[in-house]
C-alpha cells in the first residue's frame, strides 16, 4: 500500500496553499470539510472525473491544506486547520468567508 505524503509543518507555504484554494473543485473541498470535519474520497460528489478528483486531493494534501489518513480500503480527508491557523492565522478563515459571496467581476464591496 503506497504512502500517503504530507508536508511537515515548516514546509507548507503560503504560494502552495494559495495556488490549492485557487481551484472552484478544490476550495469547493475545503468547505465541505470546514463543516463536516472528516470525509472519504467517495462523499464528494462532483460532476468531475475520478482520476481528476485524484488529483485535487493530491494538490490539496500536498500543498498542506488536508491530511488524508488510510482506514481500511478507505481515504479519510480532513482540514489541516490547525497547522495552517498556526502558519497563517485567519486565513482559512477569510478564504471561507469570501467563497460563500458569488464572484462579480468588477463589483466593488
Amino acid at each position: 500500500m503506497r504512502i500517503v505524503y504530507h508536508p511537515e509543518v515548516k514546509n507548507i507555504s503560503l504560494v502552495g496553499v494559495l495556488y490549492a484554494l485557487g481551484d472552484p473543485v478544490r476550495l469547493e473541498i475545503v468547505k465541505l470539510l470546514a463543516v463536516k470535519e472528516e470525509l472519504c474520497c467517495r462523499d464528494f460528489d462532483f460532476d468531475v472525473a475520478k482520476s481528476t478528483m485524484s488529483h485535487h486531493f493530491k494538490i490539496l494534501r500536498e500543498s498542506g491544506v488536508i491530511y488524508t489518513r488510510r482506514e481500511g480500503t478507505q481515504l479519510i480527508n480532513s482540514l489541516r486547520r490547525e497547522d495552517l491557523d498556526k502558519i497563517f492565522p485567519g486565513l482559512l478563515d477569510v478564504v471561507l468567508a469570501i467563497s460563500v459571496r458569488p464572484f462579480c467581476p468588477g463589483l466593488r464591496s
